[in-house]
């Protein structure tokens, strides 16, 4: 088993590393979504799909 581990030990902390990643990214997301942000990052004015990311409730 340890001999497992110290042969694929860059493959195992660059896979750690990745999944950080994406948990951050969809972590901030998220917290852009309860603020109310734009996903797209652009003002919504001139966006055609306005109206289906800001329906009336």
């Amino acid at each position: 088993m340890l001999q497992w581990l110290s042969q694929n030990l860059a493959t195992i902390i660059i896979c750690l590393i990745l999944v950080v990643v994406v948990v951050l990214v969809i972590a901030g997301m998220i917290k852009n979504k309860k603020q109310g942000k734009s996903s797209c990052g652009c003002g919504c004015s001139s966006c055609p799909m306005s109206a289906e990311c800001h329906k009336k409730q």
